[in-house]
């Protein structure tokens, strides 16, 4: 089957499932610590093809009770896998009471998966040197000095 007529659905997947996902196949990053919530999307024969993982914000500022982040999406190259994805993502972070969903995406990424769900560009966020600073030493992760877009899923109505 091409991967032009490759159907997905839907699936159910253990954070620890989702975590080893990421690693064989995410592009530049480990799989995130933790996750509130992770799906996946399978072919017709069952086989997992893509997985996003939903956490708390990494920024503190939007960690305030209601925000998500999708931390990770990983797909092993099938078409329209992330679109079914991010949409799944803000379905469910809606179905639990949460009132906003963001992500980023590195210069360089065009968005389209995000834009096929509905998602629209919040803010650009200029290079980070990096977070090691004296009084917190860290080690980089090899996106340091990587401008980003924030994205937010479509706001929750207020009426």
């Amino acid at each position: 089957m091409s991967t032009e007529e490759t159907r997905l659905h839907l699936v159910p997947v253990r954070q620890k499932d989702a975590k080893a996902f990421v690693a064989q196949w995410h592009r530049h990053h480990k799989p995130p610590p933790g996750a509130v919530f992770t799906v996946g999307a399978a072919d017709q024969e069952g086989v997992l093809r893509a997985v996003a993982i939903v956490g708390r914000p990494v920024a503190r500022h939007f960690d305030d009770g209601q925000t998500l982040e999708v931390t990770r999406t990983a797909t092993d190259g099938v078409r329209n896998a992330n679109s079914l994805l991010y949409g799944a993502a803000w379905r469910a972070a809606k179905a639990l009471g949460y009132t906003r969903l963001i992500t980023y995406t590195q210069e360089g990424e065009s968005g389209a998966s995000l834009r096929g769900a509905g998602w629209t560009v919040v803010a650009q966020r200029r290079p980070r040197r990096g977070w090691s600073c004296a009084s917190r030493p860290r080690t980089g992760h090899g996106t340091d000095n990587t401008a980003r877009t924030l994205w937010e899923a479509e706001p929750v109505d207020a009426t």
